[in-house]
C-alpha cells in the first residue's frame, strides 16, 4: 500500500477488504494503528469474515476502545463534580462529547484528552477548582503560561497528578491571534444539555468545530481520524430536517464557510459521505493537496511525503498568528530547546 487510501476505503465500505491478502492486511492494520483508527476499523469490520489473526487483532482494538470510552466517561464525571459547586456547566468537545451523547462518531473512537468549553469570564474559577482537585500544569514555564493566557483559546494544558489524565479548558475554538474569529458566545449560548450538569455543542456547531479543528487550527496530523469523525457526525445529523440550512448559517456566523465546505468535499471524496453539494462548492486543486496530506502513510504506517507535511506545518502556524508574532514565537521556542 502506497498510502492510507485503502484504510479510507475499508472504513467507507467494509466489503472492500474481502480480497486482501496477508501482506495487505498487515499494511492496513499498521496504517490504522498509526492513524488511531484501528478501533473504528474493528467496529466497521465486526460482521465481516476475517482471517483469524486479523480477527484477534481487531478484537483487541475493540477492547482497547471500550476501555478508553470508560476512562473518558469517568474523566467527564470528575470534571462535572469539580465544577458543579461553582455553578459551571462544562460544554464537552470532541470525543468525550460523542461518547456522552451516544453518537455514532464515538463507536470505536480513541478518546484522548478531555476538552471542555467554558465562558471566558469563568476561567479563573474553573482553573482554581481544577488545581485544587489534583491537576497540575503540563507546561509550567513562564513563556508558555503567558502565551496561552494572552493569545490562545484555552488555558495551558492540565494533567492530573494521580490519574495522568489531561484536560484542555477552552474559551473559544481558535486562538485569539487567528485570522478567523468564531463566535464563542454563540457556541455557548446555543449548546445543548445532554445530561444533568453537562452540555455539548448543537449539531451544526459540532460540525463547524470539527472542520475548524481539522482545517483551520493544525497541520492535519491525525487528520484522517478527524475527517472520519465528520463523516460519522454528518450521517445522523443530515437526517434531521433543516440541518443543512442550520449548518450554512452557523458556518457563516463563525467565519468558517471555507473550512466547512472543504470538510464536506473531502468527507464525500474519501468516505462517500452524503452531503449538500450547495454548501461544498468546488476546488479540485486545493482538495488534491489536502488529500495528499491526509493519506501520507506507507504500508508500515510510517509518515511519508515530508515536504507536504512541512508545508502544512508552516501553514498551520501562518493561520494562527501574524508574521512578526510567529517569528518571535518560533525564535523563543527554538532557543528553549
Amino acid at each position: 500500500m502506497k498510502d492510507a487510501r485503502a484504510l479510507a476505503a475499508a472504513l467507507a465500505n467494509p466489503a472492500a477488504t474481502a480480497t486482501l491478502g496477508a501482506d495487505e492486511w498487515t499494511s492496513l492494520l499498521s496504517i490504522a494503528r498509526a492513524e488511531r483508527l484501528d478501533g473504528s476499523l474493528a467496529h466497521r469490520l465486526a460482521d465481516s469474515p476475517l482471517p483469524a489473526p486479523v480477527a484477534r487483532a481487531l478484537e483487541d482494538a475493540r477492547a482497547q476502545a471500550a476501555f478508553g470510552w470508560t476512562e473518558a466517561l469517568w474523566e467527564v464525571e470528575m470534571a462535572r463534580r469539580t465544577l458543579a459547586p461553582l455553578g459551571i456547566v462544562p460544554i464537552l468537545l470532541k470525543g468525550s462529547a460523542f461518547a456522552v451523547a451516544g453518537l455514532p462518531a464515538a463507536v470505536g473512537r480513541v478518546i484522548g484528552d478531555l476538552d471542555i468549553l467554558l465562558p471566558r469570564e469563568r476561567l479563573d474559577e474553573a482553573e482554581a477548582a481544577l488545581l485544587a482537585a489534583g491537576f497540575e500544569w503540563a507546561k509550567d514555564d513562564d513563556y508558555s503560561q503567558a502565551y496561552y493566557r494572552r493569545w490562545m483559546h484555552e488555558l495551558p494544558p492540565l494533567v492530573h497528578r494521580e490519574r495522568g489524565s489531561m484536560i484542555d479548558v477552552h474559551h473559544s475554538i481558535l486562538p485569539l491571534t487567528a485570522r478567523r474569529r468564531p463566535d464563542a458566545a454563540a457556541l455557548i449560548e446555543d449548546s445543548v444539555e445532554i445530561a444533568p450538569g453537562l452540555r455539548i455543542l448543537c449539531p451544526a456547531d459540532m460540525i463547524v468545530h470539527a472542520a475548524t479543528h481539522l482545517f483551520a487550527d493544525g497541520d492535519l496530523a491525525g487528520g484522517l481520524r478527524n475527517l472520519w469523525d465528520i463523516d460519522r457526525l454528518l450521517r445522523p445529523f443530515a437526517e434531521v430536517p433543516g440541518f443543512w440550512t442550520a449548518l450554512d448559517a452557523r458556518a457563516r456566523r463563525h467565519q468558517m464557510v471555507e473550512p466547512v465546505a472543504l470538510a464536506l468535499r473531502l468527507s464525500r471524496r474519501l468516505f462517500a459521505t452524503p452531503i449538500d453539494s450547495r454548501l461544498a462548492g468546488r476546488d479540485r486543486l486545493r482538495d488534491a493537496a489536502f488529500v495528499r496530506r491526509l493519506l501520507a502513510r506507507d504500508g508500515w504506517g510510517r509518515a511519508t511525503r515530508p515536504c507536504t507535511r512541512l508545508g502544512f506545518y508552516i501553514r498551520s502556524h501562518w493561520m494562527r498568528m501574524p508574521p512578526l508574532m510567529l517569528a518571535r514565537h518560533l525564535w523563543i521556542k527554538a532557543r528553549a530547546k
